[in-house]
């Protein structure tokens, strides 16, 4: 969680408290009265005692300050208008000199905490610089400051929020920390989404995965790097990580392997990858351990940026941000950490200055015409880059597995 702030709060200027009229004071007395009646009846019903409740929300109000809130009387947002997005070069996630110092910074945490990194490699299967890197990109290390009281937030987005449901979820696992002696709710600090800890857990997350690594009786992701770290590796296994594999492979795919055989639903085993002619781009052949398990193509920018082929690991990494660049970053990175590697190979290329709603269009498009682009939303995922590389394969187009200007106007 958090890693949406920069583009949420771009749409602050959007929220509905730009037009809310009604008393301030009003709203607050009919949260209160939340907390006594709707939200109290959950939390016994949830085995939360009143002790517990009184002392979670003893002094909390509305943080009015935070995005994407949709007060009692006022309507949500529209949705953010497509026309007006501009539909970027993937390449924009992968900040160099951001990844060069958070590479630094973990090689020195790498090694300082290498005891506890091999300790939790042996317990759990996941490799060090994987954990470090997560740690790194979710909250520096640990670094980053929590401002933001949780109960206050998830109470504030439960009450008036586009995802009230979500929220509310969350609150009820947050009172659940409190009623078990994990923390108390003073201490809980989390970011303007929620999210906990060096971990940068969701309260749901902390229940399910978090850990005590250094014994001492809390599993305490504010203060503890070992049971942080640990955490974030446990939080791995759980989703699925396979130990003693890679996350994935940078390679070549010669320009008559189709670039439209990507996905998580294509996997096949990485010596048949590598009998089509895909080869590694630094020049190294695949692990022999790795040959005979499945591998799928991953080309995030089409024929128009680095091409990978991954494991299953790679949508491990996926389960703690549902994203293929964040899950690349973290790749990236974490092999800067333990073998000092650098940039990707190949180039992010430009992709124009298209919109949103030109994808949307062609999303339309291919749907009109059979294919499965997975979500209409302007967005290209996997399933609209490999659809569209089989539009262009069967209308005699070079496939590019990938939106551009250049396609707006034949796909209509």
């Amino acid at each position: 969680m958090g890693r949406l702030a920069l583009a949420l709060a771009g749409l602050i200027i959007f929220s509905p408290l730009c037009a809310f009229s009604q008393n301030r004071s009003e709203v607050e007395n009919q949260f209160q009265r939340w907390i006594a009646g709707d939200l109290a009846a959950e939390a016994k019903k949830n085995g939360i005692s009143e002790q517990t409740l009184n002392a979670a929300f003893r002094g909390v109000s509305l943080n009015w300050d935070l995005p994407d809130l949709v007060p009692p009387g006022s309507q949500p947002p529209k949705a953010q208008d497509q026309s007006q997005a501009e539909f970027s070069s993937p390449g924009a996630y992968f900040s160099e000199k951001r990844l060069q110092g958070l590479a630094a910074t973990g090689r020195s945490l790498a090694s300082q905490h290498s005891a506890t990194l091999k300790k939790i490699e042996a317990a759990y299967g996941v490799p060090g610089e994987i954990v470090v890197a997560i740690w790194g990109r979710e909250s520096g290390f640990g670094r980053a400051k929590l401002p933001h009281p949780a109960v206050e937030v998830l109470a504030t987005k439960a009450f008036m929020s586009t995802r009230k449901d979500m929220f509310r979820s969350e609150l009820i696992a947050a009172l659940h920390m409190i009623e078990g002696g994990d923390i108390s709710a003073a201490r809980m600090m989390g970011s303007w989404a929620g999210a906990l800890g060096q971990p940068q857990f969701l309260p749901s997350s902390y229940l399910k995965y978090a850990v005590d690594f250094d014994g001492d009786g809390h599993r305490d992701i504010w203060n503890s790097v070992p049971d942080s770290l640990a955490s974030i590796a446990n939080y791995l296994s759980k989703e699925g990580w396979q130990r003693d594999r890679d996350w994935g492979f940078e390679v070549a795919i010669p320009a008559d392997v189709s670039c439209a055989q990507e996905g998580p639903d294509l996997a096949k085993p990485i010596s048949g990858w590598a009998r089509s002619g895909i080869e590694r781009i630094s020049g190294s052949a695949f692990p022999a351990e790795e040959l005979q398990r499945d591998g799928m193509m991953l080309v995030p920018a089409g024929r128009h940026g680095p091409e990978f082929i991954v494991t299953p690991n790679f949508y491990v990494i996926k389960e703690y941000n549902n994203s293929d660049l964040y899950a690349l970053f973290i790749g990236n990175l974490a092999d800067r950490i333990a073998y000092g590697s650098g940039p990707f190979k190949a180039g992010w290329g430009d992709v124009g200055k298209m919109l949103r709603s030109d994808v949307l269009a062609m999303q339309k498009a291919l749907v009109a015409q059979g294919y499965d682009v997975g979500k209409v939303d302007g967005l290209a995922g996997y399933k609209t880059r490999r659809s569209l590389g089989d539009w262009q394969a069967r209308n005699g187009l070079r496939p590019t597995c990938f939106p551009d200007a250049s396609l707006k106007a034949r796909l209509k």
